[in-house]
């Protein structure tokens, strides 16, 4: 489960932006290509912060929508899963979006 390592990754991340700060929110964006399962890391993040400054913040996860272009036909498409095959039927795709994770806002508590 590598989500445990991301949980942590994040939680490093906000506390050396932000050291000695108390935060009550996490947003993140994640593509649906990215492998990242959002129950997971949720699960993972709420054992993950226990005493740091995280500890009770909530994490919020947006997903963001994979994009693809065929390198055959060279229309784009949204994939419909993990396997990235062109409405042409062709399967030789370049993602343009969909792949990233990333912190998009930090709340700081009162």
């Amino acid at each position: 489960m590598h989500e445990l390592a991301i949980a942590q990754g994040i939680i490093d991340t906000v506390t050396d932006r932000l050291p000695g700060s108390r935060v009550s929110l996490v947003s993140l964006e994640i593509g649906p290509l990215s492998g990242v399962v959002a129950d997971a890391l949720l699960f993972c993040f709420d054992l993950a912060t226990e005493g740091t400054g995280l500890a009770g913040a909530r994490l919020e996860i947006s997903e963001q929508p994979a994009r693809c272009r065929c390198r055959e036909c060279g229309s784009e498409f949204s994939p419909d899963g993990p396997i990235l095959l062109c409405p042409c039927g062709s399967a030789d795709a370049e993602v343009l979006s969909g792949q990233d994770l990333r912190i998009t806002a930090v709340k700081v508590a009162a």
